[in-house]
């Protein structure tokens, strides 16, 4: 059973024309020009009825308005009929999303690119109250003229009082002068920063403000040196020194205490580390440690996660996990042991997330002194933590008691930070001060000193002149900040206002305006049989209805140059209601009004004209086929005939039968017109042709002259009996002489050299003269003599002989500027090298005279040369081509004693005149500079599978380098391993090239052992061309796996940080400079 065809199942079928009913009203139209109403009906399918529910509008119905808008609960992508928040979209950000929820939600800081280290350190000061009041308290005049302080204090009251989410940064990073696209150490910033206010502070008149730093974070230690022997203190363990933060090794260490132990901890110097003891006038045993004299009122601890590994050269992160304690006891550390009661509690986390060393992104967890709550800092995202740092324990807001293990500790788990308790009782769970959090990223800690919650102030505690006295319960912004900020408010709460307004009017207007198009379509049908309507542009019609913002009504498309309404455009109108068509036009105007009687009867009469026409056309071409098929086939009826061109007559032939002629109906006879006017000859390319009879070839041009009427030379008459153009038929013959005359040239050169052609080497023998020829000329003249049939013509004549041996000789010695290629000796059969580029080859004597006479040489131009045998420990003949050394392969011990003479012999070339030493090594020298100054070459490198690398990758870079030699950058994969072609150039280094290879191959720079040839390469600091690596060397490189893979984005990271950043840091900005610290203080001094 055949299986039915369905290819075409979907596929609209064509109405033929002798059964469409349009046809033979327009023929009778033709025939007597009466048109009916009838007529009309069917012409300007008004009779189709009306459609519902279609699902496209369709083009041949005027009746049909489906499809115009999408359906009930359909949308599109742009338009009138998008969705909604689409469309709300398109007014702009929404500023009401950037509104904090309430006043007690902390703000964010914007990252301008790489700026979290600055957003983590800025909130944790921010959210320390005392600090802010500080910094509120500083007097307008400093502000003024200390862009810093300035700075700061606006972003301050921002952060205070602004209704934004988040604040911009910009302004204050810019002040600062910092690169935004730079990642940087948060702990150096936090260092450098407080010394630049602490230096500014002080030109304060205001005492809270102008100690302020020294007041909240400035401690002092003492480190002692005490003699083993004496027992007594260096004069040096007296002295004070202040520290900001306590900096302590983490690795080994599982938690704070046993951290501060180690910080705290003594040193015994002993044996070459002994100490000059200045009681006892000599060296002893001592030991070294630190005493804590004093602690601020924010203690902060640098948690050292960063080390150094000596095998990478290369800094690790130290992802460990770390446990401190809500609540710090850090009385039992003083050298006062009467302090033992001194407690700090935990108030903020600045965490780093990320394993890289000088990547990663820094957040803060911050504690909110007023109310309890943690929070947590991601740049512009803030996010409540509740009663822990790491988050609630569960997600109720009265967490259950915890449990208890078998050994009394209480042990939760909150966003992967373990929180632990010390043996406790159920009493002790509604206080959490023994609390133990344990974390992989903290990266610094900050503990406020424990205060007296009922008056505000810190307990009075005998720890140095440290406290501070600042009222922080009623800490309010000053009066020129508190302007500033209402301000900016009023404008938030203006911009919010405007949105809402535009976003509410845009809504009901898109709403009205949906209503509106779906109102006017309901109404837009008219009965087929009814006789009051008008027609409108159905592409105005769909831009109406799917355009928020229409045009005004337009039917200029579909009107006829007589002002009607053409037959033509029956597809891109539609009928229209009497009531719709009034709604549209006095709502929108334009026009023009085009009703129902506005049928243009001139258009109807030139389209049944032009359709007989067609018909006509169609059957006069399909009744000429056969004769087109019968000429072509060379079966052509007696009579007259003319000429047409083959390849034309072919295309004709293929096209599909059309209703009137195409631009490809011209110019039957252009081919066949030579440049004279006249008939040109059939052997000239293109000028094949074609006899046809009379009434076909009438037809053709009756029909190119329809498409082109001007063009009278594209159809220019050739009856059969034309006689080809004398000119062109005399230079054809000359052509065919000349071509005739040079094949047979090429003849008698390839019969005179018939072992030169071959391109092959042949024996030389010492009694012989021989010639020398350049390499690359003899390749150019092979090429051209063999050369034959059509492609004789497009090989040019190899350079002239004469000049080219010119050239080989120097101006300055007359001696030659090039060298012979190697000889080479195999059992006993001297021959030469074979080369298509460099070096010159040895011809015999009677080739050289046949090229003289051939291509016009004076005999005497040429260079004559010999063979020549010496022993290998003698020395060398003048005039000897020094540097050709005889490649000797597969010596067979067995062969006659005259053999063995010959090849315990060296040959060597004499030539005539000699070579020219010093030329030829200044201009090898020109090519060395020219090739180690080289730039954007390629080279290819392959990674070896095993210990060594096949022969042929060895010898590979000896292989001649073709600059304009495409190559492929891709990875390719080979028996032995994979191949990728890199981008280098003279003055890339080693260290360079690894690294690409590291990221093509994924192999890491320490692993890798890099070969040219047979040769390792070496030393990370030398540079490509150094090591003589050229454009076109092959280099390989093999695997150790002596070190762990790591991502060369670590890499990459580290080496742009310590080569440009790292060394310098901070330097260039206001937090290395005081600039404008001594800038005030010369203007207070003025």
């Amino acid at each position: 059973m055949n299986r039915p065809n369905t290819r075409n199942k979907n596929k609209r079928q064509k109405t033929e024309d002798n059964n469409d009913p349009s046809s033979e009203i327009l023929r009778k139209i033709h025939l007597t020009g009466e048109i009916s109403k009838g007529d009309i009906r069917q012409l300007y399918l008004i009779w189709k009825p009306k459609c519902h529910g279609c699902r496209g509008n369709s083009k041949d119905s005027p009746n049909c308005f489906c499809g115009l808008i999408p359906p009930p609960n359909g949308a599109r992508k742009t338009g009138l009929w998008q969705k909604m928040p689409d469309i709300i979209h398109s007014l702009g950000p929404n500023p009401c999303k950037d509104l904090r929820p309430s006043m007690d939600t902390p703000a964010g800081l914007t990252n301008l690119g790489a700026t979290c280290y600055a957003n983590s350190i800025l909130q944790c000061l921010y959210m320390n109250t005392s600090f802010r009041a500080g910094i509120f308290s500083v007097e307008s005049d400093l502000l003024k003229q200390h862009p810093v302080l300035d700075q700061l204090a606006r972003l301050f009251a921002q952060l205070h009082s602004s209704k934004m989410a988040f604040i911009d940064s910009a302004p204050f990073i810019k002040t600062l002068e910092l690169d935004n696209g730079v990642q940087q150490d948060s702990h150096e910033f936090l260092t450098l920063f407080l010394s630049l206010l602490e230096r500014s502070l002080s030109l304060s008149k205001v005492p809270n403000a102008k100690t302020v730093v020294q007041d909240l974070f400035r401690g002092t230690v003492s480190h002692v040196t005490r003699c083993s022997v004496c027992g007594k203190d260096s004069e040096a363990s007296s002295k004070m020194e202040d520290f900001y933060e306590l900096e302590l090794n983490i690795k080994g260490f599982n938690n704070l205490d046993e951290s501060l132990d180690d910080y705290l901890s003594l040193e015994e110097l002993r044996g070459e580390n002994q100490y000059f003891c200045e009681s006892c006038f000599m060296r002893v045993d001592a030991t070294r440690c630190i005493k804590l004299r004093s602690l601020p009122a924010v203690l902060n601890f640098q948690l050292k996660r960063y080390v150094f590994l000596p095998k990478t050269t290369t800094k690790k992160k130290i992802t460990s996990a770390f446990n401190f304690p809500r609540r710090l006891n850090m009385g039992k550390r003083l050298w006062d042991p009467s302090e033992s009661g001194l407690m700090y509690d935990l108030s903020a986390i600045l965490i780093h997330k990320g394993t890289a060393v000088n990547s990663g992104h820094y957040v803060a967890h911050i504690k909110d002194e007023s109310s309890g709550q943690w929070w947590e800092f991601d740049d512009e995202h803030v996010s409540k933590l509740g009663y822990h740092p790491f988050g609630e324990v569960t997600s109720n807001s009265s967490a259950p008691k915890p449990k208890l293990d078998c050994s009394g500790q209480v042990e939760t788990v909150a966003n992967g930070n373990h929180l632990k308790t010390d043996q406790t009782t159920d009493s002790d769970f509604s206080n959490p001060i023994h609390e133990i959090f344990s974390s992989t990223d903290a990266y610094m800690l900050m503990y406020n000193r424990v205060t007296d919650k009922e008056t505000g102030r810190y307990l009075n505690r005998k720890c140095g002149a440290n406290d501070i006295d600042i009222d922080v319960k009623n800490c309010s912004l000053p009066p020129h900040l508190s302007s500033e900020i209402q301000e900016l408010n009023a404008s938030y709460a203006h911009a919010c206002e405007d949105y809402q307004h535009r976003k509410d009017r845009q809504v009901a207007y898109i709403t009205e305006r949906r209503q509106e198009v779906k109102s006017v379509l309901s109404e837009a049908p008219v009965d087929p049989l009814e006789d009051s309507y008008f027609w409108v542009s159905t592409e105005w019609l769909r831009q109406w209805a799917d355009n928020i913002t229409p045009l005004c009504l337009d039917n200029s498309l579909i009107q006829c140059i007589h002002g009607k309404v053409p037959i033509s455009m029956v597809t891109s109108m539609k009928r229209l209601s009497n009531t719709a068509w009034q709604k549209l036009l006095s709502k929108y105007g334009g026009g023009p009004t085009l009703s129902g009687d506005d049928y243009c009867i001139d258009c109807i009469k030139d389209r049944a004209k032009n359709a007989v026409c067609a018909n006509d056309y169609r059957d006069r071409r399909a009744s000429l086929r056969q004769v087109a098929d019968a000429a072509l086939a060379g079966d052509c009826p007696d009579g007259a005939s003319y000429y047409v061109s083959k390849t034309w007559l072919v295309q004709w032939l293929r096209r599909k039968n059309a209703d009137s002629p195409c631009d490809a109906d011209a110019g039957p006879t252009a081919s066949l017109r030579c440049p004279h006017g006249n008939l040109l000859p059939e052997q000239a390319p293109g000028a094949k042709r074609v006899v046809v009879p009379e009434n076909l070839w009438l037809f053709f041009f009756e029909s190119a002259s329809t498409v082109r009427p001007d063009d009278i030379l594209n159809s220019s008459v050739f009856p059969a009996d034309s006689e080809p153009c004398e000119i062109c038929s005399r230079e054809l013959t000359e052509v065919a002489c000349m071509e005739d005359s040079l094949r047979e040239a090429k003849l008698k050169q390839r019969q005179n050299h018939e072992k030169l052609i071959l391109g092959k080497s042949f024996a030389l023998y010492p009694d012989c003269k021989y010639f020398l020829v350049p390499s690359s000329w003899l390749v150019q003249w092979r090429t051209y003599v063999t050369a034959t049939g059509k492609n004789m013509s497009s090989f040019a004549e190899p350079q002239n002989l004469e000049v080219t041996m010119n050239s080989l000789i120097c101006e300055k010695h007359s001696q030659l500027l090039e060298r012979p290629l190697e000889l080479v000796c195999k059992r006993g059969v001297i021959t030469q090298k074979v080369s298509s580029t460099d070096g010159l080859t040895l011809i015999p004597e009677s080739d050289w005279m046949l090229f003289c006479e051939e291509w016009n040489v004076l005999e005497g131009k040429g260079i004559s040369a010999e063979i020549a045998f010496s022993s290998s420990t003698a020395n060398k003949l003048v005039g000897s081509c020094e540097e050709s050394p005889i490649v000797e392969e597969d010596l067979s011990r067995s062969i006659e004693d005259a053999n063995d003479e010959l090849e315990a012999k060296r040959p060597y070339i004499i030539t005539h005149p000699e070579v020219c030493e010093d030329c030829i090594g200044e201009r090898k020298s020109c090519e060395l500079i020219r090739k180690l100054n080289y730039c954007d070459e390629n080279i290819c490198v392959y990674l070896v599978r095993g210990k060594d690398a096949p022969r042929s990758i060895k010898e590979a870079s000896l292989n001649i380098f073709e600059p304009d030699r495409r190559t492929s950058k891709r990875s390719r994969k080979t028996s032995f391993g994979n191949s990728v072609n890199l981008k280098v150039s003279g003055s890339t280094s080693i260290y360079q090239l690894k690294m690409m290879i590291w990221e093509a191959f994924g192999v890491v720079k320490e692993n890798q052992k890099l070969h040219k040839g047979t040769v390792e390469i070496e030393g990370d600091s030398a540079t490509l061309a150094d090591r003589s690596i050229f454009p076109g060397d092959v280099l390989w490189v093999t695997d150790t796996e002596i070190h762990e893979n790591r991502d060369i984005a670590d890499e990459l990271s580290e080496q742009k940080i310590d080569s440009q950043q790292a060394e310098e840091g901070f330097r260039g900005t206001l937090l290395t400079s005081d600039v404008s610290v001594q800038a005030f203080q010369d203007t207070s001094s003025g």
